[in-house]
């Protein structure tokens, strides 16, 4: 039985104020929602800091439906600080819910979200601090059903050990159906492998217990899940996929944080896929098909969600916010709505060809901060290796736009590291910026003492080989090279004005060879943790010679598992899962990207045979006229 909140709360409130940011622990943010009485309780878990995890939309959109749902309430939670995590451990304090301060581990099912790879010693570290038992085959019978899903689900096999199901694709009525399945199989007095073996036959689940690693002639070193005899498990578990998004809430954040979060600003979900076919991309693949939100929709949502939560900026979410077919039509109507109100409305980033004069000024409003464009790669060799299908006059033309429209900063993204890249390609990104910079100066003047003028910043990450994506079998640039690359970046631009950043080289190791590995790579984190890594997504926090060690102490060189390549025929880890892209779709693909071939976004021409509308039995859904824009 549940203590009454105030008394579990009493736990934490003396320890406020001894740590950082103690507006993290609080709870009843407006628009929260009321914890039900109901008898079963989901709790979801963003495994990283309250700010870093709060403005996730989609831990928002899970947490609506389970509450909306009768007898099922669902609560967050997050994971503490090391401060606060010291403090607790000292103290015998479990891991808390915000809403209730209910134990984590007192929950019938626990979630994680799977943002990115570099999450996965902070999932060790939240089940440890939850007192819940790290592996799953180790969980006792009335132990919480402990889930995961999200966008890095795709090889979840490094962390599958934790995990007793793992939901794949759109999550809204996937996570009510197994939240269900378990609550009446538990009233059903059904054992845990019973509860396991049910949640299996549910379209999108996989459960990793059920499943056996074979190595073969056939395989990687890593080898590949097949079902276990007579458990009746998929042999491949396809994504579960809604085919409407106009048919789901459009307005999924309403809770307004008492501190300061990353992205602080009201967001909306726009449209979900992205068929513009990238190669490396692999949301793009595994969020297929594009399904957009009709505009006046998104219209009234915006008005209704700032309105409810008081922010003055709205952003417009998706993959590619600009490819939506009525985004013109959104933008001005938002802009003639919100133009005296103060009220900014952002898009995270541009595509170069579809940002003309009319968008230009439909999201320029009275605040002009930068805009953000993604060229992706310098040349335009390049730039067809990986199906980007832009061109430098698209670049300048972008450029040209925004800096007559009274922007005068602009940021380019770009990678290092993609397949048949040369050291041409990497001083064809200084130049791209410097061109930009020039189109600048022209328009809008050069100050005589550099101040009040027009900037450039380019951010380059290091490429890093995903599953289920053309790339998939090639290996990662060593990183030696990639610190030999940056080098010869720095120098290609050259001008003040240019701004350069890039990411970590050590972090993109850890993060493509945990991209490879197969079920056994979870030793590796698991040591890795064991040895004091966590919060690896955080720079001084990301300890590269502590994974490293895990690494040895599991048999494998990380840095050699991160530049492995794979034969083209072979069975990879996470075959047994799949988004509904074809394996030979995506070998088709890389042999195109190997000419050079490009492959055109099948909203704007025909079919490309990628597999996902066929297999899944869902189609594309353009809200308008896409060819008449």
């Amino acid at each position: 039985m549940r203590l009454p909140r105030q008394d579990r709360f009493a736990q934490i409130e003396p320890l406020l104020g001894k740590v950082l940011h103690p507006a993290r622990y609080l709870d009843h943010e407006w628009g929260a929602q009321e914890a039900q009485d109901g008898p079963f309780h989901v709790c979801m878990i963003y495994a990283d800091t309250y700010e870093v995890g709060q403005p996730n939309l989609g831990i928002a959109i899970l947490y609506n439906e389970l509450n909306a749902t009768e007898g099922i309430s669902c609560e967050r939670a997050y994971l503490p600080w090391v401060d606060m995590s010291a403090l607790m451990r000292e103290r015998h304090i479990p891991l808390l819910s915000l809403e209730t301060s209910s134990p984590v581990a007192s929950f019938d099912i626990v979630g994680f979200t799977l943002a990115h790879e570099m999450v996965a010693s902070n999932i060790v570290e939240t089940l440890d601090l939850a007192g819940i038992a790290i592996r799953a085959e180790e969980r006792d019978e009335d132990d919480a059903i402990v889930i995961a899903g999200g966008p890095s689900a795709w090889n979840c096999e490094p962390l599958s050990p934790m995990f007793d199901a793992v939901l794949l694709g759109d999550g809204e009525q996937e996570i009510v159906d197994v939240a269900r399945c378990v609550r009446d199989a538990r009233s059903e007095g059904l054992t845990r492998k019973q509860i396991l073996d049910r949640l299996s036959h549910i379209d999108g689940v996989y459960v990793p217990s059920l499943y056996e690693v074979v190595v073969d002639e056939t395989s990687t070193r890593w080898g590949y899940a097949q079902p276990l005899p007579g458990t009746g498990a998929p042999r491949v578990v396809y994504k579960r996929c809604i085919p409407d998004l106009g048919a789901t809430e459009p307005v999924a954040q309403r809770m307004v944080p008492y501190m300061g979060i990353v992205q602080d600003r009201f967001a909306i979900e726009v449209l979900r896929g992205c068929a513009r076919g990238c190669r490396f991309c692999q949301a793009g693949m595994t969020y297929r098909p594009v399904r957009e939100r009709p505009a006046s929709q998104i219209i009234e949502a915006v008005s209704e969600g700032l309105s409810f939560t008081g922010y003055d900026e709205c952003s417009l979410s998706s993959l590619s916010t600009t490819d939506h077919s009525q985004c013109e039509q959104i933008l001005s109507e938002l802009h003639e709505r919100t133009r005296d109100l103060g009220v900014r409305v952002s898009i995270p980033s541009q595509r170069l060809d579809s940002f003309g004069v009319d968008m230009a000024s439909a999201v320029s409003g009275s605040r002009k901060s930068g805009l953000t464009f993604a060229p992706e790669a310098g040349t335009q060799r390049l730039r067809d290796v990986i199906n980007k299908n832009v061109t430098d006059e698209d670049l300048e033309r972008a450029a040209r736009n925004a800096f007559e429209h009274g922007w005068r900063r602009m940021k380019l993204y770009f990678m290092m590291g993609l397949p048949t890249e040369t050291d041409e390609d990497i001083v064809a990104i200084g130049d791209a910026a410097k061109r930009v910079l020039q189109i600048g100066r022209e328009v809008c003047g050069r100050p005589r003492k550099g101040k009040g003028g027009v900037s450039v910043s380019i951010s380059v990450a290091v490429f890093v080989p995903k599953c289920h994506t053309p790339f998939q079998w090639v290996g990662q640039l060593s990183r030696d090279e990639v610190r030999r690359r940056q080098q010869l970046l720095l120098q290609s631009a050259n001008d003040r004005d240019i701004k350069v950043s890039y990411h970590d080289s050590d972090v993109s190791v850890i993060e493509g060879a945990l991209s490879k590995m197969g079920r056994a790579g979870f030793e590796v984190v698991y040591r890795a943790w064991q040895l004091g890594c966590r919060f690896d997504a955080w720079t001084d926090q990301f300890r590269y010679d502590l994974w490293l060690e895990a690494g040895r102490a599991a048999g494998y060189d990380l840095e050699q598992v991160a530049a492995e390549s794979f034969p083209i025929e072979a069975h990879l880890p996470w075959e047994h899962t799949s988004p509904g892209v074809s394996k030979g779709f995506l070998q088709r693909e890389w042999r195109r990207a190997i000419d050079g071939v490009t492959t055109p976004d099948c909203t704007m021409t025909s079919c490309t045979g990628c597999g996902v509308c066929q297999t899944l039995g869902v189609s594309n859904v353009i809200a308008g006229d896409r060819h008449g824009r």
